[in-house]
């Protein structure tokens, strides 16, 4: 995805034209620059990783010392007042982040948590996120989760008829 080739592992599959509240390309978009600017903060990201409450985050970040961020894009103001299933993530993250392009009114999303502006290109940690820290038991579980995912998605782009997750 970082790359801004095609893949098939599109962590924003389409949906109906009927749901209107996701802009999936500006969504991608933002994805991608918020990628870039976890990487360059010390993290490495996936996303669309289901929690153990069953919810989808859209990008959880593990940094080397071990402290997991999680970031919640909204492509518009449509998607973030449609979608309020974001307080449930806290429990599993040091730290619960929003993700929008620049041009989106910031001042609506929840002061609480951090607040990164990304483009197709590069991301802006813009305010830093409130930390809470994990339990060392949900910690764990979650690193050990993020290194099984990753693994199968690699192993998935070697043998394309791997099922996984």
């Amino acid at each position: 995805m970082t790359d801004g080739s095609s893949s098939s592992m599109n962590p924003f599959p389409a949906v109906p034209i009927a749901d209107k509240a996701r802009d999936y390309e500006r969504a991608k978009a933002i994805l991608r620059g918020t990628q870039r600017l976890l990487r360059s903060l010390d993290f490495e990201s996936l996303s669309e990783i289901t929690l153990g409450n069953g919810r989808r985050a859209d990008v959880l970040a593990i940094r080397r010392n071990g402290e997991i961020w999680i970031v919640e894009i909204k492509s518009s103001i449509a998607d973030f007042r449609a979608d309020q299933k974001w307080p449930e993530y806290r429990e599993y993250c040091d730290a619960l982040l929003f993700a929008v392009a620049p041009d989106f009114p910031a001042e609506i999303l929840p002061a609480d948590s951090g607040l990164i502006l990304a483009d197709a290109y590069a991301g802006e940690l813009v305010r830093p996120p409130p930390q809470h820290p994990l339990a060392a038991a949900r910690r764990k579980a979650l690193t050990l989760s993020i290194a099984r995912i990753a693994s199968m998605r690699l192993h998935a782009q070697i043998d394309p008829g791997l099922t996984i997750e």
